[in-house]
C-alpha cells in the first residue's frame, strides 16, 4: 500500500481522539508499537476506536485481540456478514462514527445498494436476504424480542463476537470521537478522497487471510472460564475473550468503586438493552456515597447512554485524579461490562 496514505490515515486517526493523549505512531514503543504494527496490517489502518486506548498499553492490547480474534480473522463467517453485523450493531446502539466506518468497508464487500441501505438505516431495502438478516438480529442484538440468530451454531463465535465486541466499541467511540469518522478539520468537499482512502486501505485487509490466533500473545494467559459460553467451539476466540476480560476485570477492581460495581449489576440486571433516561441514572446515583457518585454517573452513563457523557460528567470524575489512565479504564470496565450483559 502507498506509504503516503498509510501516513496520512496514522495523521487522521491520532487527531481525532478528544479527551485523553494518544500515543502517536512515530513515539510508540513495546506493547503499543506491536498492537499498532498488527492493527495496521491486519485492519488496514491505525483505527481511532482502538487507539483511543493507548495511554493503557494492555487494555489497547485487549480491545485489539477482541476486534481481531472475531472481526479480522476469517473463519467459519464471512467478513461481509459480520461487517453488516458491526454496522447493524453502531445502529442500534446510535453510533453514528461507527456505522459510517463499516458501511464504508461494507461497500467492497457487498452490493453497494446494500451498503447504503445498512448505513442509512433503511434494513429493509437490503436486497441481499442473508445480509438483511444479519443486520435486522444485529440491529436489535441484547433487546427484547429480537430475532432469533439467523447463521448456523459453528458462526456464532465470530458473528455473535462481532456483535459483543462492538456493544463495547460503540460506548467508547460515542465519548471519545465525534459523530464522522472525518478528521475534524478535513473541509466537507475531502470526504470523498479520504473516503477512498480508508475505503481501500480496510478493503484490502478484509481481504487478505490473517492468522488466527496472532493476538493471543500480547497478553498474559488467563483462565478458561473467563470466556463468554457463546465462543463454544471456536478456542481462538475463547482464549481472546478469556485474556481480553481479565484485563477489563482487573482495570475494574483498580479504578471502579465496590459501590458503583455493585450499582451497575444491579441496574444491567433488570436492563432490556434500551438507552436509559436521565432521570433513571440521577436516582440510581444519589443512592451512593457522595465520595462514589462521580465515578457511578460516569459508569451508568457510559453502560446505559453512552452519547450523555460529556465534558462536564468527565470533569467531575476527574476532579481527584486527573489520569487518562484511570479514566479509560473506568470507562473500558463500564462498557465491557454492558457489553456483557447485551451478549448474555
Amino acid at each position: 500500500m502507498n506509504s503516503s496514505l498509510v501516513r496520512a490515515a496514522r495523521r487522521g486517526a491520532e487527531a481525532q481522539v478528544a479527551h485523553v493523549s494518544v500515543v502517536r505512531h512515530a513515539a510508540a514503543r513495546g506493547l503499543v508499537a506491536r498492537v499498532y504494527g498488527q492493527l495496521e496490517r491486519d485492519f488496514g489502518i491505525l483505527a481511532p476506536p482502538v487507539i483511543l486506548h493507548s495511554p493503557v498499553p494492555d487494555l489497547l492490547a485487549a480491545v485489539w485481540t477482541m476486534l481481531r480474534e472475531t472481526l479480522v480473522v476469517p473463519g467459519e463467517a464471512d467478513r461481509a456478514a459480520k461487517e453488516a453485523a458491526a454496522a447493524a450493531v453502531s445502529l442500534g446502539n446510535s453510533c453514528p462514527y461507527c456505522v459510517a466506518a463499516h458501511s464504508t468497508t461494507l461497500h467492497g464487500l457487498v452490493r453497494g445498494r446494500d451498503a447504503a441501505a445498512i448505513a442509512a438505516g433503511r434494513l429493509g431495502e437490503v436486497r441481499d436476504p442473508r445480509i438483511r438478516a444479519i443486520a435486522e438480529w444485529g440491529e436489535r442484538f441484547g433487546t427484547p424480542g429480537a430475532p432469533g440468530r439467523p447463521f448456523p451454531p459453528e458462526q456464532a463465535p465470530e458473528i455473535v463476537g462481532t456483535a459483543f465486541a462492538f456493544h463495547y466499541y460503540n460506548r467508547m467511540v460515542n465519548i471519545f470521537l465525534g459523530d464522522s469518522p472525518f478528521p475534524p478539520k478535513a473541509p466537507a468537499r475531502a470526504h470523498g478522497a479520504i473516503s477512498r482512502v480508508v475505503g481501500r486501505l480496510m478493503a484490502a485487509s478484509s481481504r487478505a487471510r490473517h492468522a488466527p490466533g496472532d493476538s493471543l500473545g500480547l497478553l498474559p494467559a488467563a483462565p478458561a472460564s473467563g470466556a463468554p459460553p457463546w465462543t463454544a467451539g471456536n478456542e481462538v476466540i475463547a482464549d481472546a475473550l478469556a485474556r481480553a476480560s481479565a484485563v477489563i476485570d482487573r482495570a475494574g477492581e483498580r479504578v471502579v468503586p465496590a459501590p458503583v460495581r455493585d450499582l451497575l449489576a444491579a441496574e444491567l440486571a433488570g436492563w432490556d438493552g434500551r438507552t436509559a433516561e436521565p432521570a433513571r441514572i440521577d436516582a440510581a446515583v444519589a443512592g451512593l456515597p457522595a465520595a462514589h457518585r462521580p465515578a457511578g454517573r460516569l459508569v451508568l452513563l457510559t453502560a446505559l447512554a453512552s452519547h450523555r457523557v460529556g465534558p462536564a460528567v468527565i470533569a467531575e470524575f476527574r476532579r481527584d485524579d486527573g489520569a487518562d489512565a484511570r479514566l479509560l479504564e473506568c470507562l473500558a470496565w463500564a462498557a465491557f461490562t454492558a457489553a456483557r450483559a447485551a451478549a448474555a
